[in-house]
């Protein structure tokens, strides 16, 4: 006689609510845009204790947005190899990181690289955001 086999080992994951991953993947987004403009906000500070010029704010600026558009399409590539979930997690923890690392430089060029890193990082986490959002939302009035 056959037996049954025992699947009590067997976990279930069940998906996350979906307020959840719209909230998450909400905040996800905000920061990535949020990064483009709020950094406007310290660069007087930034001239004052690093001793950037001009041209060096600007490219405080725009390192992150050239390393954000510039891998884009990598980022969603990304998440179409190896999972929406995964890059957006490793998306914001490059993110943060690279946040840290850009609030503790001690000269211009740390700053700069933290800041290129940064656009990388939101370059992941942005289109797993946007994927994320769609899959966790059916079709219909609620999307």
């Amino acid at each position: 006689m056959l037996e049954a086999a025992d699947t009590s080992h067997i976990s279930r994951r069940t998906a996350p609510p979906t307020w959840l991953v719209v909230s998450l993947a909400c905040a996800g987004q905000f920061l990535v845009v949020l990064d483009v403009s709020v950094v406007n906000v310290a660069l007087p500070s930034m001239r004052a204790d690093l001793g950037l010029s001009a041209s060096g704010l600007q490219w405080v600026v725009n390192a992150y947005a050239i390393a954000f558009a510039g891998f884009m399409l990598l980022g969603g590539r990304a998440g179409d190899l190896y999972g929406r979930k995964r890059m957006f997690l490793v998306g914001l923890g490059l993110f943060t990181l690279a946040s840290l690392g850009g609030g503790l430089a001690q000269d211009g060029w740390q700053l700069l690289l933290a800041r290129a890193v940064q656009g990388l990082g939101a370059a992941v986490l942005a289109p797993s955001t946007l994927t994320l959002l769609t899959s966790a939302v059916p079709e219909g009035p609620a999307r």
